[in-house]
């Protein structure tokens, strides 16, 4: 679970809200005009924009990105050295039998044991990870485009409480639910666009590099074990993927 995804979230929601309810009367920023036209016209246009399975499919990419652990790269340089050395030290058949938790890696090394030839590994994992971007890709357009789209609808709305309100300028009581509608719809669209929508796009964004990173670890691990590289070569070339501070840590663990 992505800790600081949760923590951002919730904190945001109840400091906005907050600063509502510390108000004199917090009612008055809950109106049901505004959150239909913000709400069912942004619902409206993703369903126009994305097939429904797309829609659906990606809140599963969403989720997962979010909640799905990601192993850290220095663990895999760690099992992918392990493996360099059983394999050199035994044979790539004996890594068969170990017991390796990331399921990209597990597959990689299924590939390799099976005798596959480096560049048809090289290909089938370049393979996954073009179409992990691809998913992770329509996820993060889909949220931009309800970014987009909220404060768009809030403009609407806010067009449309002006209407309402020039219309009934001889009937004072009216002006003021119309100017809610047409100021409610502008905040409503703004919050859903800036703490939710573009947050989680560029959260994904982010992840999505950070998957990406992993599984190209991975594949030029796996590669270097199949030509039979020495594990200190294997380590040097993966180090390579590490930011400097990492780099050093490993240095030290090593030592």
């Amino acid at each position: 679970m992505d800790l600081s995804t949760i923590i951002g979230l919730v904190l945001g929601t109840i400091l906005v809200l907050s600063a509502i309810v510390l108000g004199e009367n917090p009612i008055i920023f809950v109106n049901v005009q505004s959150i239909l036209i913000v709400l069912g016209g942004t619902l409206g246009v993703t369903f126009i924009k994305n097939p429904l399975q797309r829609v659906f499919g990606t809140i599963s990419v969403v989720k997962n990105a979010f909640f799905g652990r990601l192993t850290p790269v220095g663990e895999l340089i760690e099992k992918l050295v392990e493996l360099s050395r059983k394999a050199r030290r035994e044979s790539l058949l004996s890594l068969e039998k170990v017991e390796i938790g990331d399921s990209f890696l597990r597959n990689a090394i299924r590939l390799a044991v099976d005798g596959m030839e480096p560049a048809a590994i090289r290909t089938v994992l370049d393979t996954e990870i073009n179409f992990l971007h691809q998913r992770h890709k329509i996820g993060q357009d889909l949220l931009e485009g309800i970014a987009t789209s909220a404060p768009a609808f809030g403009m609407i709305g806010t067009l449309i409480g002006l209407v309402q309100m020039l219309a009934s300028m001889d009937d004072p009581s009216k002006i003021g639910p119309a100017m809610a509608i047409a100021i409610l719809t502008t905040l409503y669209g703004a919050v859903i666009a800036n703490l939710f929508a573009q947050p989680l796009a560029e959260k994904l964004r982010n992840r999505s590099r950070e998957e990406i990173n992993a599984r190209l670890v991975v594949l030029q691990g796996v590669l270097s074990i199949v030509e039979g590289d020495h594990p200190a070569s294997v380590e040097q070339k993966l180090s390579a993927y590490l930011e400097p501070k990492q780099r050093k840590q490993e240095r030290k663990q090593a030592a």
